[in-house]
């Protein structure tokens, strides 16, 4: 049980304390420095994290998975979390409060980490737990606007409502199954179990509980509210961050089941293909910029489900989850740095003849857009590329001929916005927030681009990765 382990999540939590320490003595002006531990400790915990690359193996009495797709999701969450990092220090400029923002952020972040490497149904509960007791008061940080406050109140109760349903599937499989740990259970149902419709609701339940961290179908209503009214840096980090983390745990929670048994498959199909139609139907009528990306945010859960649903059944189904997650991250998190950096504008009309004020924040968010969408060159179309291909591959034609029309609906909201910035009337002036925000909306325009070059290197790492347990 070496305790070199956990060293990058050891790292986040010595970076939590000491931003949490700093916040307590610093004087108001210098609550920015807070920001520059937290980024300090991301980039110990990468460095870190990076040395375990190669590894596959349980620790901690199989509590801990060290495996390719831990460790990927795990440097996802780092860098998406030291980009919104970025995004804060203007926007919280006049909160008094502004260095402890940092502290929940990386325990969040760490709550995400937490699900990605989880081994065990008790570990799982717990980094759950740790990301939504964080994200609620991310979400409703700005106290004193309604807005913020419904987000967080949402939020919770959903999250309450979830957890518990998380709860009650972890006991029903522990009782039924007779252990929690990911190797044991594997190997029961290697050995043969017989099946069973309690077994089934267990299970389902679990991924239920997950599913509200992805943000997928039955449990995305918070979704939407959040990214609207949540601080435009905490959106940003909750539409993406918590999804990275969910993602892989879902997705080892699959492998743990035999696709010939308790037909989790066809579950998880149906709740796909309810979530990218759910997320998309809404988006088309929203007048909210942020609101429409959360809805978005949610079909793209549906997406993703995609690939988590053809584990075992394609080859390249774990390199299929990596890969969509690393596309979606780059462009939500363009498209809310764009966001960040017009200081939080949100009504469509607001958006009027933007293109001529500001050039650039106009063709990044354009860029960010057709990255979600799948369109060439930019990093979605690989992410979505690879995705279609492997559920085709795993014997769900019909799952990604409605994704293929999904994908083709939401180029009908995201050119609404489009059309506005281009043609609309511009208004006089368009105050931005600060240099720091701009240079993260340059940073994210050109990883959108730029990751789609180097996509082929990223993609052939993922192809090798594993993901524990293996049959």
């Amino acid at each position: 049980m070496p305790i070199g382990d956990l060293s990058p999540e050891i790292a986040i939590i010595v970076a939590a304390v000491l931003a949490l320490l700093f916040a307590a003595f610093a004087p108001r002006r210098w609550q920015a420095g807070a920001a520059l531990i937290a980024l300090a400790g991301i980039l110990v915990a990468a460095t870190l994290l990076v040395q375990q690359i190669g590894e596959t193996r349980f620790t901690f009495s199989g509590t801990w998975a060290i495996d390719g797709a831990s460790i990927w999701a795990r440097l996802m969450i780092l860098f998406a979390t030291a980009f919104c990092i970025l995004l804060s220090p203007g926007w919280f400029r006049t909160d008094p409060r502004h260095g402890e923002y940092y502290t929940i952020l990386l325990l969040s972040a760490l709550g995400a980490m937490a699900m990605a490497g989880a081994g065990d149904l008790l570990q799982l509960v717990i980094a759950v737990l740790l990301s939504s007791v964080t994200g609620y008061t991310l979400a409703a940080w700005h106290r004193d606007w309604a807005l913020s406050v419904e987000a967080g109140m949402k939020y919770f109760l959903m999250g309450a409502l979830a957890n518990a349903l998380l709860v009650t599937g972890v006991a029903l499989v522990l009782g039924l199954l007779g252990d929690s740990g990911y190797t044991a259970l594997s190997a029961t149902f290697a050995a043969g179990v017989t099946p069973s419709p309690l077994l089934f609701v267990g299970f389902a339940l679990t991924l239920v509980g997950v599913a509200f961290k992805l943000g997928a179908v039955p449990a995305q209503a918070w979704l939407p509210d959040v990214a609207e009214g949540a601080p435009v840096p905490s959106a940003a980090f909750l539409t993406v961050v918590p999804k990275i983390g969910a993602a892989i745990a879902m997705a080892r929670l699959v492998q743990l089941v035999p696709p010939d048994a308790l037909g989790l498959r066809p579950l998880l199909a149906v709740m796909a293909a309810l979530t990218m139609t759910v997320g998309n139907l809404a988006a088309l009528w929203q007048d909210d910029v942020r609101r429409l990306i959360g809805w978005s945010s949610v079909a793209q859960a549906g997406y993703l489900l995609m690939a988590v649903t053809v584990l075992g059944l394609s080859p390249d189904a774990l390199m299929a989850v990596l890969a969509f997650v690393a596309s979606y991250a780059i462009g939500n998190l363009a498209a809310f740095a764009v966001v960040a950096h017009l200081r939080g504008r949100t009504a469509i009309a607001d958006y009027a003849g933007l293109a001529r004020r500001q050039p650039i924040a106009a063709a990044a968010l354009v860029l960010a857009f057709l990255s979600l969408v799948g369109i060439p060159p930019t990093v979605g179309f690989l992410g979505k590329l690879t995705l279609f291909l492997t559920t085709m591959q795993g014997g769900y034609l019909w799952l990604a001929l409605l994704a293929a029309a999904n994908t083709a609906a939401s180029l009908f909201y995201y050119a609404r916005i489009m059309g506005t910035m281009y043609f609309g009337t511009p208004p006089d002036t368009v105050e931005v927030l600060d240099r720091l925000s701009g240079v993260a909306m340059w940073a994210a325009a050109i990883a959108v681009l730029g990751g789609a070059v180097v996509a082929q290197f990223a993609f052939a790492a993922f192809r090798v990765s594993t993901l524990l347990p293996m049959w």
